[in-house]
């Protein structure tokens, strides 16, 4: 099953703040390119900075927390396919 979304999908799950707090052990990241409330181009960075501060912190786990809760029975579900 391939279900394509959006990279704007992607952020508002927390998922790309989550990817890129593991990409930053090695020095990169994913930079995404915002113009009012729209991702408009997404690439992979070579990057000095590690981790992110504490506020965007606590909003990626509250993010990604909620996108866990509302499709956890769907992952389960999948994981057994």
């Amino acid at each position: 099953m391939v279900n394509e979304k959006t990279w704007k999908d992607f952020r508002d799950s927390g998922l790309l703040w989550f990817i890129n707090q593991t990409l930053h052990l090695f020095g990169w990241a994913l930079v995404a390119e915002i113009e009012e409330d729209e991702i408009k181009r997404v690439y992979p960075a070579r990057v000095k900075f590690r981790g992110f501060d504490e506020d965007t912190n606590s909003n990626g786990y509250v993010k990604l927390s909620e996108y866990l809760k509302n499709n956890i029975d769907d992952l389960h579900k999948e994981s057994k396919e």
